[in-house]
Formats: C-alpha cells, sequence, structure tokens
C-alpha cells in the first residue's frame, strides 16, 4: 500500500526536518521530496507534517507513521536478503560518540547483528574528537558522532540545539567564573562551550572533567557545575538552565555518519549498518526512558 521509496524520504524528513536536507541525504530534487511527502500523505489520507517557510514539525500521525515506516522499510529489506541470498560477512569496525549510551542505539545494533550473523561487529564508544581521528588513521570503518562546528562532510542523521544543563535548582552567579563540567579535548562540546564563553566575556572554571558521560552525569547531578549538551538527550536527572542565569546561547549541533576509505566487505557491512541507523534515526534522537 504504502511506497518504500516515499516511505524513506519521509524518514530522512523526520530526522532533520528539512526538506533541502532530507534531498541532499537521499540524492533528490527538493521538488521530488515534495512530492513523495505529499503523496504519503494522500495515500494514508492525513497530513504528517506541518511546515512554513521557516520550519517543518511531525504532526500527531506523522509521528504514528514513523514506527510504521520502520516496521515495513525492514520488512522490505529481510524480504529482499532473503531473496537474493546475499549475507553480509567481514569484520565492521564501528565509532559512536558517548551520546548514544542512553539513546536506543544499542537496539538497533541488536536488530543489525540479527540480521547480518557474520559480519564480525567491533565497537568503539568514546568522544566525537577522537573518533574523528580514529577514523581518519584507518582504525575504523563506519562513526557516528557530533560534526566540528564549521565541517560539512558527513550524512546529516540529525541536527539538534545545544543547551546548558545541570541539577534542578543550580545557581548561576553572573559575578562569578561559570562552574563547567566537561569532557576532556577534543570533544566537540568542550570546545563549543569554551569558544561560546571565550566569545561572549564570560569568566568560567572547570568544575569537573571526565572522559565518560556518566562522570560528567554524576558532577551535575550532585551540583558542581553546568554542562553543555545535546538538548533532546538530557540525561534523567538533568534540566535545562534557565535563561536567567544569563550563559549565551550554544547554537545548534550536526550528528552525521561518516565512512572510513576501506572498499571491500567491510564496506558493504558498513553500508547496511549506516542505511539501518538512518532508517532509525529517530529512536536515536532522545534518551532511553524520556
Amino acid at each position: 500500500m504504502y511506497d518504500p521509496a516515499q516511505l524513506r524520504t519521509f524518514l530522512a524528513v523526520a530526522q532533520t526536518l528539512s526538506f533541502t536536507q532530507a534531498a541532499r541525504r537521499l540524492g533528490l530534487r527538493q521538488s521530488t521530496v515534495s512530492q513523495h511527502v505529499r503523496r504519503l500523505e494522500d495515500a494514508t489520507g492525513r497530513q504528517l507534517f506541518t511546515r512554513d517557510t521557516h520550519s517543518v514539525e511531525l504532526t500527531e500521525d506523522g509521528e504514528a507513521m514513523l514506527g510504521f515506516a520502520r516496521t515495513i522499510l525492514r520488512a522490505n529489506e529481510r524480504a529482499a536478503a532473503f531473496f537474493t541470498g546475499t549475507r553480509l560477512r567481514g569484520r565492521l569496525r564501528f565509532g559512536a560518540s558517548e551520546d548514544f549510551v542512553l539513546t536506543r542505539l544499542p537496539e538497533i545494533l541488536e536488530s543489525f547483528r540479527r540480521d547480518h550473523p557474520e559480519v564480525d561487529l567491533e565497537l568503539t564508544v568514546e568522544l566525537s574528537g577522537t573518533l574523528h581521528e580514529q577514523l581518519a588513521a584507518g582504525r575504523l570503518d563506519l562513526v557516528l558522532a557530533k560534526r566540528r562546528a564549521g565541517e560539512s562532510h558527513g550524512e546529516l542523521v540529525w541536527r539538534d540545539r545545544m543547551i546548558w544543563i545541570a541539577a534542578d535548582g543550580v545557581r548561576i552567579d553572573p559575578e562569578r567564573p561559570v562552574p563547567l563540567i566537561l569532557f576532556p579535548p577534543p570533544a566537540v562540546t568542550r570546545a563549543r562551550a569554551l569558544d561560546v564563553l571565550e566569545r561572549h566575556g564570560r569568566p568560567w572554571r572547570i568544575a569537573c572533567t571526565s572522559g565518560s558521560l556518566s562522570g560528567l552525569v554524576a558532577a551535575a547531578r550532585a551540583g558542581l557545575g553546568v554542562m553543555a549538551h545535546t538538548r533532546s538527550l538530557v540525561p534523567p536527572g538533568l534540566v535545562p538552565v534557565p535563561d536567567r542565569a544569563g550563559l549565551p546561547e550554544l547554537g545548534t549541533v550536526d550528528f552525521v555518519l561518516l565512512h572510513g576509505r576501506r572498499r571491500d566487505a567491510a564496506q558493504e557491512a558498513a553500508d547496511a549498518l549506516a542505511a539501518a541507523i538512518l532508517a532509525s534515526g529517530d529512536r536515536l534522537h532522545g534518551p532511553v526512558g524520556h
């Protein structure tokens, strides 16, 4: 009943909230993306997005379609793999940033392993900056991480706003340096936080440094300071810092997929995992339990 091509386009728009970004991801014209969404809305008899010249948002029916679209596309992929007799093999070295530890990524990886049992999946969880370095050094085949400010390479999974978060009730004294809870270099969020504060002339001090997200969250819950974090991935027990604290805006951050240079069985496996992540990107867009 529903065209898989239209469903893939729908998912791309839902994840990027942009017809332009969806067209770039899929290699289609923007008019084709609009046509796919319109035809899918005609087929369902429901409006899936509300959109104007400035924003795109999912409707309640669009939210419901997310699950159906993933299920239909997954069934199509399994049927195609079964009847073509293709089985992926080889070793796939996949790197994911710390941000995804508390999301649905483990479920996506479990499903991938079930569909491709002959792929040896090796997972590395690290800071985004470290993953970029390991990919460049040829030690990883596929990376899901934040993109550094000013960079344009990689396949956009979604774009999100960065905010300041802390334990509920934490007060920021405007007359004293901002107490920061940070990943160590070369973390993307660390660089963004320090750059923004420096540009706004706001004094700061480091209250905690940890290479572990759980370590940073524990420090924040203890009220030691504030963290720069992605709005949709706020860990349980922490809340956005109120605007009255006067902290400067952090801007947006892109989560992207980046491929290594290998052109062998690992590349085919990397392509398959990348497709699974893109098809399920909305499941990464929020921590477990939220």
